[in-house]
């Protein structure tokens, strides 16, 4: 009777039996700062006892910069007040663990191993939309990559509780009394949005309000911010049974959009309730202020360095939680 030698358990085993998380595991596992010695102790310990295979362990390059890169396509970091302070995030993580950090964009058409190959860099920080091709592009660097607001299936990612948050931000417009509840939606390529939007409609299932498709409508990308959002409340304001309030995808639409109420005669929110997600700066001086979702954007670039120096052996999405602040634009 032959025995078959018991195959080398995964990270992911040691992690259950460890009772740590597969980062945690992982920086254990491979020597790399960010953990403390009683974790490692433990993580090592479990790994004996399993029967790890301790020569399964490749030497890895260690993380000495730190690239964040964006698409000029879809962001413009100089005037975009969400991810200059997710860079914040990144600075401080980076500061802490001694990496040095750059920043540089990219367009569909360049070539992103080249530039990245001149600058040198050990692991790359994608933050917001990129085009397929482009993460394919990415993955094939052989380098440590995490995303900031994008999701991949195969890919480490960093991530707000979009859905949750669109979720209880509509369910509070429910317990409000708000029955028609608008969707002003942004580009529906982007992994955020689309969580958003999905949220919005959960809830509206849950507490057995009607979809009205026509409550549903796109910024139109073709337009520019301001024009794009008149348009879209305007169509809104024009069905003939009105939305009592309307939940746009970020709060620079919503501060448009409870303009365009106001240039219509309408108040708010005795007459419209407008809330947005985000929670930037200008929600709070808007007129009224903004009802809207808290996102901890420097938390997102911190995470976002943290997954990249614990380096799982498997996809790891982190999901940053996020909180409702009630103001003004709501009754």
């Amino acid at each position: 009777m032959t025995t078959r030698a018991r195959s080398s358990p995964t990270i992911r085993e040691i992690a259950q039996h460890a009772g740590v998380s597969l980062g945690t595991t992982s920086r254990a596992l491979n020597n790399q700062l960010g953990i403390n010695d009683d974790l490692k102790a433990r993580v090592l310990k479990a790994a004996e006892e399993l029967g790890y295979d301790f020569s399964n362990l490749r030497p890895s390059r260690s993380i000495k910069r730190i690239t964040f890169i964006y698409d000029r396509q879809h962001n413009t970091l100089s005037n975009n007040p969400f991810y200059s302070t997710v860079l914040h995030g990144v600075e401080d993580a980076c500061n802490t663990e001694k990496i040095s950090l750059s920043f540089t964009s990219s367009t569909p058409e360049e070539s992103l191993s080249e530039r990245l190959k001149r600058d040198e860099t050990d692991a790359l920080l994608c933050v917001g939309a990129f085009e397929p091709g482009q993460l394919q592009e990415i993955r094939e660097l052989g380098i440590p990559v995490a995303l900031v607001d994008l999701w991949h299936p195969e890919m480490h990612s960093v991530n707000s509780d979009n859905f949750g948050g669109a979720f209880k931000l509509t369910s509070l417009l429910v317990q409000r009394g708000y029955k028609r509840i608008a969707f002003i939606c942004g580009p529906a390529s982007h992994y955020s949005i689309t969580q958003r939007r999905q949220g919005y409609r959960y809830a509206l299932i849950a507490h057995h309000l009607e979809q009205d498709p026509d409550l549903e409508v796109f910024r139109e990308p073709i337009m520019q911010e301001v024009a794009g959002t008149d348009h879209a409340v305007r169509q809104l304001l024009n069905l003939q049974n009105r939305p009592d309030a309307i939940f746009c995808w970020n709060d620079s639409t919503a501060i448009q959009a409870i303009q365009t109420c106001y240039s219509l005669g309408l108040k708010v929110p005795e007459d419209i309730a407008v809330v947005g997600f985000d929670d930037l700066p200008t929600a709070r001086t808007s007129f009224p202020p903004l009802t809207t979702v808290r996102i901890d954007k420097e938390a997102l670039g911190r995470r976002g360095v943290e997954l990249l120096l614990s380096r799982p052996s498997e996809p790891t999405q982190v999901i940053v939680p996020t909180q409702i602040v009630v103001r003004s634009s709501t009754q």
